[in-house]
């Protein structure tokens, strides 16, 4: 009961500090005092502009894409729902990525931030705060390290996954702001909104999961 009392505390503490800082982005962005900020980002990332990077970076955006993210969910979903009969983590696998969705469209509609001029390669539509790519690719790579975690046990191999999950998340959100889709303040909005969907989701999960093992604990009675 300490252990589990401790876990939501923690909890509590990471949804508030998330919580505050996306508060805080979102302010600076409506009193303009981030444009500093997102204006030396645009200035250094697009100043690397080349045409073999340019290729490289559409790669990485056409992979943070809705049908592409989607599809990927899916299909970890068939894996751990059939082939490892990991049930509740396909579930939380396909609610955090459809939630990620689903509220990256609730929050765009409701700041309605135009997307940035400055120097456009590539065409995009709707709002820019906050980057839905950001968002789903936060959402989608954290949760597939959160649930294969328990099942990786070398270290190289968690080491791979510690490095993988991270690069995939910026390498995303880094094109949409080499595209010149996204302000920089618009990824890291993503990325912590994202982060604290994630929270919840996952420490809802592991309570209900616990839950559960008690629930299937055998019962001893002393003789």
């Amino acid at each position: 009961m300490r252990e589990l009392s401790l876990r939501l505390l923690i909890t509590f503490i990471i949804c508030i500090g998330l919580g505050v800082a996306f508060g805080y982005i979102s302010a600076a962005i409506g009193n303009e005092a981030i444009v500093g900020f997102d204006t030396a980002v645009i200035v250094f990332v697009q100043g690397l502009e080349t045409p073999w990077l340019t290729s490289i970076m559409k790669l990485f955006t056409w992979v943070g894409s809705r049908y592409v993210v989607v599809a990927i969910a899916l299909m970890g979903f068939i894996v751990l729902y059939f082939v490892l009969c990991y049930r509740q983590q396909a579930f939380l696998l396909i609610s955090v990525v459809a939630g990620s969705v689903l509220l990256n469209k609730l929050l765009k509609n409701y700041f309605k931030r135009e997307r940035p001029e400055i120097h456009r390669i590539m065409d995009a539509n709707g709002y820019s705060f906050p980057s839905g790519h950001s968002m789903m690719a936060f959402a989608l790579y954290a949760i597939i390290a959160y649930i294969a975690w328990r099942d990786v046990k070398r270290t190289v191999s968690r080491v791979l996954l510690v490095v993988f999950t991270p690069f995939m998340i910026i390498m995303i959100g880094t094109s949409r702001v080499y595209l010149g889709v996204h302000y920089p303040s618009d990824i890291v909005g993503g990325f912590v909104a994202s982060a604290l969907w994630l929270t919840i989701a996952t420490s809802v999960s592991a309570y209900f999961q616990n839950k559960r093992e008690k629930k299937e604990r055998p019962f001893h009675v002393n003789e």
